[in-house]
Parts: C-alpha cells; sequence; structure tokens
C-alpha cells in the first residue's frame, strides 16, 4: 500500500513534452513504438501500422502449435498400429502421406480458423478448450465427407481412435502449457498484461480487487487515471500510483502498459469511448470495458445493438432444466460410485479414528439447504467428543469474520483429525448426502442452522442444494474473509452451468493437493 497523492501532483505538472518519448521503449513485456495519431478515417490496409502485441503471446502460440501438431502425429502413429488403419488407401505411402502430413496440417488449419489461438482465450477459461474440441468435430466432420465423396472406405475404428487419441493429447498438451503460464506469471510476471484504469476512484479500486484475486489471469494494473480529479483520492493509500488531468495515451507509454480499462461510467459522455478506440488504432493497446454490471458470466450477458447503441441484456440464471437435470443425475451416479469405490478407505479412516480418541465416527450437525429446508450432513468427527462444550471458552479467538467458527490452531482437533482436515478426506461421507439429494457435488457450502435467519443477499444461495465443493473452496476455503466467501457463493448460483461445475471439480483436485486454507 503506498499514499499517491503526492505522485499526483508530481504527475499533474510533469512537462508533456519529454524528448525520451520520441523513442522507442522497451518494458517487460511490451514494446513501445511511436505511431501516428489516428483520427479514425480507415487507412490502406497495406500501409497501416502493424499492430504490437504482448511479446509473450507469439512464443507462447508457438509452443501451442507445435504441441498440437505434435499431438495430432502422435495419434496418428497410435491410429497405425490398428489392423485396419491403412484400409482405403491403394498404397503405404499415400497412406502415410495423409497421416503424418495432410491431416496434421489440416487439424491445425481448423484450430487455426476455430480461433484457439486467439489472445483473448488463452490462458483462461474454458472458451479455448471448447474451440479445440469444436475444432476436432469439424475435423471428423471433413474426413467422413471426403471418404464419402471419394467412396474411400475408411475404417471407422481408425478415425475414432485418430479423433479421440488426438482430442485427448491437444487438451492435455494445452492445459500444461496453461499451468506453466500461470506459473511464470505468478512467480516472475512475465506472459502478464500491464492495464491502466480508468475511472472514478471506487470503480478503479473495485477492478483493481477483482483482476488481482486470480494472478493467473495475467492482468497487472500498474496505474490509475482519474476521471473526477485527482482530489479524490487525498488522503487515500492507493495499491498503485493514482494520476489525474494526464493525456491517457502518454501515461500509458510512460508506464509501460499494454492494455487501458475503462471503469464503470468513465465513458458516461457520448463518444468518448469511441474517441479512445480511435486513438489507440495501431498502437497495440487493447482497450477493455468493465462496466458496473459487476459478477455476471458470459453466457447470461448479450449484446443486442439497436440504432448503433450496444445494449447489455441480461439473461435470468438457469437453475431448471435439461442442464440441471443432467446434473442431478450426474451428482446421484458419482456419489454412488464414489461410495463404493472408496470404502476401504472410509473403514480405514474409521478405524483411524476410533484409536485416536473414543466416540463416535461420524459428527452430525443441522445444516440448511435447497429453499431452506434443514438436514443433518455427514462428516468424519475430527475434535474430541466434548469439542462443543470447549467452544465457548474460545469464541473470542475467532479467526472468522463470519457465520462459521475457524481457528487454524485449533486445540479441540485431534491429531488423525488435523490430517483428515488438510486433505479434505473428513467431507468424504457427505457422498451419502449427495445420494440422498440433499446436497450436491457442486454448489455453495452449507452453513449451520443456528448460525443466521439468512436475510438479504445471503438467502439467495439456498436457490441451489449446497455443495461439497464449490467456488469458495477453490479460492481459497478458510482464508477468504465472509462477505468474499458470500460473493463467490452467489456468483455461482447466478452464473452456474455444467462446465462450470466440472472447472471446480478439476481446481478442487489440486486445492486439496495443495491443501491451501484447509483448517
Amino acid at each position: 500500500m503506498r499514499e499517491d497523492v503526492g505522485e499526483v501532483t508530481t504527475s499533474l505538472h510533469r512537462p508533456s513534452t519529454d524528448s525520451s518519448r520520441s523513442r522507442p521503449v522497451r518494458y517487460e513485456s511490451f514494446e513501445w513504438q511511436e505511431q501516428p495519431p489516428s483520427n479514425g478515417v480507415p487507412r490502406n490496409a497495406w500501409s497501416r501500422p502493424s499492430r504490437r502485441l504482448s511479446r509473450w503471446h507469439r512464443p507462447y502460440t508457438l509452443a501451442l502449435i507445435v504441441l498440437d501438431l505434435l499431438s495430432v502425429l502422435g495419434a496418428s502413429y497410435i491410429a497405425s498400429f490398428l489392423e485396419k488403419s491403412r484400409a482405403g488407401f491403394s498404397n503405404s505411402e499415400l497412406f502415410f502421406l495423409f497421416a503424418y502430413i495432410v491431416l496434421p496440417l489440416g487439424w491445425l488449419l481448423l484450430l487455426w480458423t476455430n480461433g484457439t489461438y486467439d489472445r483473448r482465450y488463452l490462458g483462461l477459461g474454458s472458451e479455448e478448450f471448447k474451440r479445440v474440441v469444436r475444432a476436432s468435430v469439424t475435423v471428423v466432420a471433413c474426413v467422413s465427407l471426403l471418404a464419402f465423396a471419394t467412396k474411400t472406405d475408411l475404417s471407422r475404428g481408425t478415425v475414432a481412435t485418430v479423433s479421440l487419441s488426438a482430442l485427448l493429447l491437444i487438451l492435455l498438451s494445452r492445459v500444461t502449457a496453461r499451468q506453466v503460464l500461470h506459473f511464470a506469471r505468478r512467480s516472475t510476471g512475465h506472459g502478464a498484461h500491464r492495464m491502466v484504469l480508468v475511472g472514478t476512484l471506487p470503480e478503479a479500486l473495485e477492478v483493481y480487487t477483482a483482476v488481482t484475486r486470480s494472478p493467473a489471469a495475467g492482468l497487472i494494473p500498474v496505474a490509475i487515471h482519474l476521471t473526477d480529479g485527482y482530489a479524490a483520492a487525498r488522503g487515500i493509500e492507493t495499491p498503485v500510483p493514482v494520476y489525474a488531468g494526464r493525456d491517457v495515451l502518454s501515461l500509458v507509454r510512460e508506464v509501460g502498459a499494454d492494455t487501458i480499462a475503462v471503469c464503470g461510467s468513465a465513458s458516461a459522455e457520448p463518444g468518448e469511448l469511441r474517441r479512445l478506440a480511435w486513438q489507440l488504432e495501431g498502437t497495440g493497446v487493447d482497450l477493455v470495458v468493465a462496466p458496473q454490471l459487476t459478477d455476471i458470466a458470459g453466457p447470461r450477458v448479450h449484446i443486442r445493438p439497436i440504432e448503433g447503441l450496444p445494449l447489455l441484456h441480461v439473461e435470468e440464471p438457469t437453475l431448471s432444466g435439461p442442464g440441471w437435470l443432467v446434473k442431478n443425475l450426474m451428482d446421484r451416479v458419482a456419489a454412488g460410485l464414489g461410495l463404493l469405490l472408496i470404502s476401504p478407505i472410509l473403514a480405514f479412516i474409521a478405524i483411524g479414528i476410533r484409536l485416536s480418541d473414543p466416540g463416535p465416527v461420524f459428527f452430525r450437525q443441522t445444516r440448511v439447504g435447497h429453499d431452506g429446508r434443514t438436514f443433518r450432513v455427514w462428516k468424519f468427527r475430527t475434535m474430541y467428543v466434548d469439542a462443543e462444550e470447549r467452544k465457548a471458552t474460545l469464541d473470542e479467538l475467532n479467526e472468522s469474520d463470519g457465520m462459521l467458527f475457524k481457528m487454524k490452531q485449533d486445540p479441540r482437533i485431534f491429531t488423525f483429525g488435523a490430517k483428515l482436515r488438510a486433505t479434505s478426506m473428513d467431507e468424504l461421507p457427505q457422498l451419502i448426502n449427495v445420494l440422498k439429494g440433499e446436497m450436491s457435488l457442486v454448489g455453495p457450502r452449507p452453513l449451520p442452522a443456528d448460525d443466521g435467519d439468512y436475510l438479504g443477499d445471503v438467502r439467495r444461495r439456498l436457490l441451489v442444494r449446497p455443495g461439497m465443493t464449490g467456488l469458495w473452496q477453490v479460492s481459497g476455503r478458510s482464508d477468504l474473509s465472509w462477505d468474499e466467501a458470500v460473493r463467490l457463493d452467489l456468483y455461482y448460483v447466478d452464473n452456474w452451468s455444467l462446465t462450470y461445475d466440472l472447472g471446480i471439480l478439476w481446481r478442487t483436485i489440486w486445492v486439496v493437493l495443495k491443501r491451501k486454507g484447509a483448517y
């Protein structure tokens, strides 16, 4: 945290005719080159200055191309061991030409045309993987169409083997590449976008909090440009320098940024945002808009242009229908199979609890579920049998600011119970609640029934069944504040989807292995 009012005053009186700005300046992740100003008139496509991208994107894209090519070649090699792999080809040379040249290049072309190398989709979210699947389906359709048109009798097993193995290898390689990118962003800051936030101070700080919550997203705010004057920031500590009354593009050059984020109502004046977009043409600076509509995910937001005015239309959350039915079915099937597969582990844990502290193996507590209905949650007991009586003497040591009692070093937890909590294995019996339909695999965390009346925003969590894991678990768990945990739970309720559930389940594996926030 830093006090930046003095810096604001200095920056307002800084001469704008600095001779150093006429020279190219190289920063960690972006290279600036002076471009002629744009007046919004379309330029000749051949003479237009080339767009400068963040330097991480090109080598990362090249690495993805190489990985995708190797994945398809590996799939062709795997399929070549099938007995009927060369069916439909007159000779081996034609088979090798198609399997190791035509198919890989065609696959790369379709991946490219489907936008899987687009910078907007790389590094975060599921859109990249959706486009990879779409491109792979297109490949199968094209191969089938060509085989039908040329009356080539291809082996269905070979086509299926190549398609599935190539898709799995491509997805695996991209997941690995993304993890490497996330590690680089978290540890060194490489592969990130440097942002200048433009707007009022409260709006800019809200966007700052949102984008810095996930270092893997690669968005690093480096400065705030106030639209309502620097007096609004006087006496307020800000995490980055604050400026006002500056030319935004000059400020971007000065701080070495490559992205401008217009926050909230900063573009309230008609035509202001359009003129800023014109000014950025050919500079390579990205322009993003963070509207005041927060905590609403992309699938619910649609742009409806009316007479040149883009209106954001927000759909209602989908908490019913075929997708919800599939979620319920998936919960029951996964819970039943899970209980059968891990029954030996459950028995071992039960024995360990009885040996650690005489008493019941399970801990049953009343929780609030869907539509406010109460149920008794199943958990392995991790505390001594007199834990509830001892809680009254520890209330003043509570480290949580919300409804739950949390202590990192809780004396009521016995040694074996601490290990269960660290690995989240104490929550495995909740599969019984999932099987009974009282809980879901993914959802908001179930809260005790005696910790509040669930009025206001908190009550909205009850629109869905509570989950064994959820967005708060994969975002920090007990390390989060109560307000932040509620915000994440409400975000899940408003933006639920099957794809989102699968993503949370995948992230849960890594969170459990890292034991982050588990106590």
